[in-house]
């Protein structure tokens, strides 16, 4: 049974993972530069699902909706930055350690982390064992690793069709986010 709940967790980190995303897009422009560069973008999302997952644990229920709302704008503000930012450069000059901050402040601002975390989250965490939990930290760990190896490797001379890719994925959630983040200010 705990080895069951165990895989269950890793197949539900690599779902949250490995989808397009803001994150991801980071991860595939920085892992042109090296895969450490990507690696320490997902090790800062990842940092970010680690503190959702204690406040979720802790305060599950408690989360006010305003709040949520509030990031949404602060993460289109972000994403609009970040998106110009990689458009605009053609070799990143962040260091591991800003990437690690950029994958922190994407994961913590971002509106479908959030919501899976107070969402999928709660309920994985109140009906699995522990060991779900183990996997599902694996299966992120799975694949911050493999993802910017990938990308480091095969990818270089796709670099400037994967920094076209990661402008519009991350304007595209920007502009989500936005929206999302005005239509609850007007109502």
């Amino acid at each position: 049974m705990l080895l069951l709940a165990y895989l269950l967790g890793i197949v539900v980190g690599l779902s949250l993972t490995a989808p397009p995303g803001p994150v991801n897009s980071i991860i595939s422009s920085e892992s042109m530069k090296s895969k450490m560069h990507g690696m320490s973008v997902g090790a800062g999302a990842m940092t970010a699902d680690a503190i959702f997952f204690l406040i979720v644990y802790m305060f599950g229920a408690f989360i006010p909706a305003f709040i949520i709302h509030v990031l949404y704008l602060t993460g289109a503000a972000l994403l609009f930055y970040i998106s110009y930012s990689v458009l605009r450069s053609r070799a990143s000059t962040r260091t591991r350690r800003g990437n690690f901050m950029v994958g922190l402040s994407i994961g913590i601002t971002n509106p479908f982390q959030i919501l899976w975390w107070i969402t999928v989250g709660l309920f994985f965490i109140r009906s699995f064992h522990v060991a779900s939990i183990a996997g599902l930290f694996t299966g992120i760990i799975i694949w911050i690793v493999s993802f910017p190896f990938v990308m480091n490797r095969y990818a270089r001379r796709f670099e400037p069709y994967i920094r076209a890719f990661s402008f519009i994925v991350l304007v595209s959630f920007a502009v989500y986010l936005l929206v999302s983040g005005m239509v609850y200010l007007i109502h």
